[in-house]
């Protein structure tokens, strides 16, 4: 990896505009940048995306590596954005022999900004199980707490959503972004970058948005045993799951939260008093 080529091309991820309040009077007001970002892989163009392009090249990388696209971390040699011409080229020593097959096969996924799994990734038959890693109750109350130092574009401007690489109830990382798949798949690309050291400890990933199937495959190819959102899950999400041995934890706030296949796994070391009015376990 030492050899691998980057732009750093960053731009900020708001910007200000005018508006009136409600009463009308003129104020300043931040709002996310949304950009385009067209992804050309070996003069290949693959897909355009919709980004706040804070950490495109890291967003690319991991798009890339979780499409299937870029088979090996070493493959890479150069991801170059350009945002005047509003392209990303990618140079990889190798490519999928079957690439134009798998650009003809593609689902849209569910969410914002509709993300797209390519040449029936879904299946993912060669995919590994993931660790089966412990968390305490406790450490996921207080990893919640930590998360809410974070989402400073959504605390400014809204309209984005927040991933996080974490372990236990410490955040490595956190990336937010116009789509949840955008924010997974620039903490994948940090992953495989060398200037995010800390990314390849994570043992938990966090979303603002619902727990999907894209997001449970995304996530299990990262190597990640445990899922956590604020949001609801989704019945494909449930089943790949199970079947990649992801533990999901769904609607996580407060003291609340539904945990799905967690066996053994979850320790309940700080189970709440119940309240008139909670619902029965």
């Amino acid at each position: 990896m030492c050899s691998l080529r980057l732009s750093h091309a960053r731009l900020p991820a708001t910007l200000e505009i005018n508006v009136h309040d409600e009463f009308g009077e003129l104020r300043q007001q931040a709002i996310s940048a949304e950009r385009s970002l067209t992804v050309y892989l070996n003069k290949r163009e693959i897909v355009t995306l919709m980004t706040l392009g804070a950490d495109p090249e890291a967003l690319v990388v991991g798009y890339l590596r979780n499409q299937g696209l870029v088979p090996e971390q070493d493959d890479l040699e150069t991801v170059h954005v350009d945002w005047d011409v509003e392209a990303a080229a990618v140079v990889s020593r190798r490519a999928p022999e079957d690439l134009e097959e798998r650009l003809g096969q593609r689902t849209v996924t569910t969410g914002c900004g509709q993300g797209t799994v390519f040449g029936r990734l879904l299946d993912a038959v060669g995919l590994a199980p993931v660790p089966s890693t412990q968390l305490r109750q406790s450490s996921l109350y207080a990893l919640l707490e930590n998360l809410g130092a974070y989402n400073e574009t959504y605390k400014s401007a809204g309209a984005v959503h927040g991933c996080a690489l974490c372990c236990q109830d410490q955040v490595l990382d956190f990336v937010e972004d116009v789509g949840r798949h955008n924010a997974v798949d620039t903490l994948a690309g940090r992953q495989w970058l060398s200037e995010y050291p800390n990314a390849m400890h994570a043992d938990i990933f966090y979303t603002t948005g619902r727990l999907t199937s894209e997001m449970v495959l995304k996530v299990a190819q990262m190597g990640i045993g445990i899922l956590v959102s604020r949001s609801g899950m989704t019945q494909k999400g449930v089943e790949l799951a199970e079947r990649f041995g992801v533990m999901l934890i769904a609607r996580a706030k407060g003291r609340h939260f539904q945990a799905v296949n967690s066996g053994e796994r979850l320790i309940y070391d700080a189970i709440p008093a119940k309240r008139p009015g909670d619902r029965k376990s």
